[in-house]
């Protein structure tokens, strides 16, 4: 059984970043630079915000903080992404999600310029991600991507089963692997399928991107199939020192030994969306620059 480990793949994302960081900086003048905006205090946006600001400054990027409180208006906000989106410094930009429920973060993302649309959550960019045109995808699915193509994963021909239907990774995911060169056939399952354990006991490939801890149990796979656990859960954990411990929606302990390759959590997909974060603010900074050009 082959550990999928995504430290490894995002180690080797971030080198070449730093390499194309330093040519980009030493042809234009100045450095990729990423702004991201956090409306209110919640924990766990902070925590990942900061995490965004170290991956940032690990690869020499430049970055802008809004830090904008809870009572914001949609329209401060709205009016803070139109001059995000006009200023030429900044070449990626990323309104960090939950939004404030007064906020409507369909409007706020339509707003974010789709060349800036570092998420790939655009409605443009999914679009182009659907009919296979170049553009931003999502950071999750395409963290995934990168690490079956470091892996040397075989997709084509191959029934990957899907856990999972949302906007972020489900319905990306799907879309990506179902591509022309990656020619898998996909099966999407979700809440309202029947019949779930008999159609992920067909996976070659399991991806499990439902949000719920330890729900994929040894009997819903085939042995030697390859799952690759999207999911990130807290359960609570006495014996910790924090009171809980990350797990996935796999029960790894029990279903990993009849996998032939499976990710663990926490240390597998979770490190990789940020690195293709980076991966596209370089996209983006390279495209404008090459627009100032022409």
């Amino acid at each position: 059984m082959q550990v999928l480990t995504g430290k490894e793949v995002a180690e080797h994302v971030y080198a070449r970043l730093e390499a194309d960081c330093r040519e980009f900086v030493h042809e234009h003048g100045y450095a990729p630079t990423l702004a991201v905006v956090l409306v209110g205090s919640d924990p766990a946006s902070q925590s990942d915000v900061a995490v965004k600001n170290q991956a940032v400054l690990s690869v020499g990027y430049g970055h802008r903080d809004y830090q904008l409180p809870e009572h914001t208006s949609e329209e401060a906000l709205l009016a803070l992404v139109h001059s995000l989106n006009i200023d030429p410094l900044v070449h990626g930009i990323l309104v960090q999600l939950p939004l404030p429920s007064h906020m409507s973060e369909e409007r706020v993302i339509q707003a974010i310029a789709v060349e800036k649309d570092v998420d790939g959550f655009h409605p443009q960019s999914v679009g182009n991600l659907l009919i296979g045109h170049p553009g931003f995808v999502s950071c999750t699915p395409q963290g995934v991507m990168e690490m079956i193509d470091y892996y040397q994963i075989e997709t084509a021909g191959k029934h990957v089963v899907i856990l999972g239907r949302s906007n972020i990774v489900g319905k990306p995911m799907a879309s990506l692997l179902i591509q022309k060169g990656r020619d898998a056939t996909i099966t999407i399952c979700h809440s309202k399928t029947q019949n779930l354990t008999e159609l992920t006991r067909q996976a070659d490939i399991l991806i499990a991107a439902i949000g719920k801890p330890l729900f994929v149990t040894k009997d819903m796979i085939k042995e030697g199939c390859i799952i690759i656990d999207v999911g990130i859960n807290r359960v609570q954990d006495a014996s910790r020192k924090r009171g809980y411990r990350l797990v996935g929606d796999v029960d790894y302990e029990h279903v990993a030994p009849l996998c032939k390759a499976i990710t663990p959590v926490p240390g597998g997909v979770g490190v990789m969306t940020i690195a293709i974060l980076m991966k596209n603010t370089m996209q983006a900074a390279v495209q404008l620059a090459s627009e100032e050009t022409v």
